[in-house]
């Protein structure tokens, strides 16, 4: 599995400290930037992201939780953006647009699904995807509990990259701890956003998180493949 922790969750008094030890063992950082009208909160932003790319050097995924994602991808790109992540809902008559101005700036293009928003609302761009995200929550607030109708919608999009020989990754996002982690493998997820409940509540040093975080997957990872062999 791979490990994409959400920034927005992270103890920011503590912020070298975590950015630096996230760079050395997670696959991306995951950083919301909401603007207040997609969804109710204001979070991160564009200088955020420049702040982190200045210590980090794994991929920065910038998920937009924004009703004009247009005004947000040059900015992200000079901040030093690795990944812009869409939703569906906001990016209607401007999709392929949006998706090749991504391209140009050198950043690669997720495609991110409220749970109420099906997998075929983005069936003409799908193959144009690096990525997919699956909300297991509602989008914009943190620590809601786990909506276990997305698992089918999880199986699906693993069966759409099969039949149309896709090769996007399946990220998670939302509610990703002890209590989903063995249903989102068997689902067929690829990478788990973690937060509050899935990482930075598990304990005040960063490290020690980590080592329990890591501990419950690889305990949900032999559940579901008990012939895997260990990391």
């Amino acid at each position: 599995m791979k490990i994409s922790p959400s920034l927005m969750c992270m103890d920011l008094a503590r912020f070298q400290e975590q950015i630096a030890f996230i760079d050395q063992h997670a696959d991306y950082f995951h950083i919301d930037i909401m603007d207040g009208h997609f969804v109710p909160n204001l979070t991160l932003s564009p200088f955020f992201v420049g702040q982190v790319k200045k210590l980090a050097s794994k991929p920065l995924d910038c998920h937009l939780m924004v009703t004009r994602p247009q005004d947000y991808i040059g900015d992200l790109a000079r901040a030093g953006a690795d990944y812009i992540t869409l939703h569906p809902e906001t990016i209607n008559g401007q999709a392929f647009r949006l998706i090749e101005e991504i391209r140009r700036h050198g950043m690669k293009v997720g495609l991110i699904l409220n749970p109420e928003t099906p997998v075929d609302a983005m069936k003409y761009y799908i193959h144009k995807a690096d990525k997919i995200t699956v909300m297991t929550v509602d989008p914009g607030f943190a620590g809601q509990p786990f909506i276990p109708e997305m698992l089918d919608k999880i199986a699906e999009l693993k069966s759409w990259r099969e039949r149309e020989g896709l090769s996007f990754e399946i990220e998670i996002d939302g509610s990703c701890n002890q209590r989903t982690y063995r249903e989102l493998m068997a689902a067929g997820a690829d990478v788990f956003i973690v937060g509050t409940s899935g990482l930075f509540n598990h304990a005040d040093d960063i490290g020690d998180a980590w080592q329990l975080m890591s501990e419950q997957i690889l305990a949900a990872r032999n559940e579901v493949m008990p012939h895997a062999k260990s990391a």
